[in-house]
């Protein structure tokens, strides 16, 4: 992780380095990806009353980037606010990654269920056989019950003009068909 902390209109002294460092080490418990953290402390005065302005930029792989800005009277209570401001983002987004792991499946669990379909598909093999679809460019329905009745398919699956699944197929009565 890259850290950088710029100092404008202030000097920067080493207790205010190690304050902000020491608050950068916090975000390291929450195993993100964090690229850089830029820490940029800004001090104002208006009418005689000094204002501190800490703002935290974060880079974060796989997620935008976390920008995190408070004015306060006091710079170490304004690191602190920044701080718990920043904690909150990253907690959050720590517990939705944790949390919606258990919902996906591992490479392992995939191969699993792969093998039980392939064995499920084997009982069925005088049954069941696969047929690829032949067509994925958008056709009129004309165009294809004319394929439909010049093949012995017993159905056509195409995509129709306004980019619609449908399925024509041969019914039981002679020279009708069906159309879902």
């Amino acid at each position: 992780m890259n850290t950088s902390i710029v100092g404008r209109h202030i000097e920067l002294t080493e207790p205010i380095k190690d304050y902000v460092n020491s608050s950068i080490e916090i975000f390291k418990k929450y195993n993100l990806d964090i690229i850089s953290v830029n820490a940029i402390i800004d001090q104002e005065e208006k009418n005689g009353r000094k204002a501190f302005t800490f703002e935290f930029t974060l880079n974060i792989a796989h997620l935008d980037t976390v920008v995190v800005k408070q004015k306060d009277k006091d710079l170490y209570s304004a690191i602190d606010i920044a701080v718990d401001r920043v904690s909150k983002v990253l907690r959050r987004h720590h517990d939705k990654i944790t949390g919606h792991k258990a919902t996906k499946l591992t490479e392992v669990a995939a191969a699993e269920i792969e093998d039980q379909i392939a064995n499920e598909l084997e009982k069925f093999e005088d049954e069941i056989f696969p047929v690829r679809l032949t067509s994925y460019k958008p056709m009129d329905i004309q165009e294809a019950l004319d394929d439909l009745k010049g093949s012995d398919a017993q159905f056509k699956v195409f995509f129709d003009k306004d980019d619609n699944m449908r399925v024509l197929y041969k019914s039981k009565d002679e020279g009708k068909f069906g159309l879902y």
